[in-house]
């Protein structure tokens, strides 16, 4: 299970012309799901992801969590985060799961982050051609790869 968090401002999912998802200051999670990943995976990232102090504290240093400064939580799932783009210049997909297997998985991680966080987690449309926006604030972005726990 990959994830990509950014530290946003404000984030947003527009889906047919309909705003469905919004948050204000927080974290945007895009994720992408492997045939490998497990309830094993789920239960890491969305522990990491809600534990990861990177949002500023008083003293302006890079010390809270999403728990920390209350802030929001949106949950996009893009399977081409499992891109290989090793060989030629068009992406294989060989190694994203199966939509069946994929929607499970990215279901039980919203549910998990949701217990791990203490709140609400807002989502896109799985499987929907989605229009996200977001601010980022920093920038700061992070990639997270639960099968990459170094």
């Amino acid at each position: 299970m990959k994830a990509i968090i950014q530290r946003v401002r404000s984030a947003s999912v527009v889906v047919d012309g309909q705003n469905i998802a919004k948050i204000g200051h927080g974290l945007l999670v895009l994720l992408g799901v492997t045939h490998q990943d497990t309830q094993d995976d789920v239960e890491w990232l969305s522990k990491k992801i809600s534990q990861m102090r990177i949002f500023s504290d008083l003293k302006g240093q890079m010390n809270a969590s999403v728990q920390d400064i209350d802030g929001g939580l949106l949950v996009v799932s893009q399977f081409t985060l499992m891109a290989s783009t090793n060989k030629g210049n068009r992406p294989s997909f060989l190694d994203a799961a199966r939509p069946e297997w994929a929607m499970e998985l990215y279901e039980r991680f919203v549910k998990q982050l949701s217990l791990e966080a203490k709140r609400r987690v807002e989502t896109g449309v799985f499987g929907a051609d989605m229009a996200v926006e977001l601010i980022n604030d920093g920038p700061v972005t992070i990639i997270l790869d639960s099968k990459v726990k170094v």
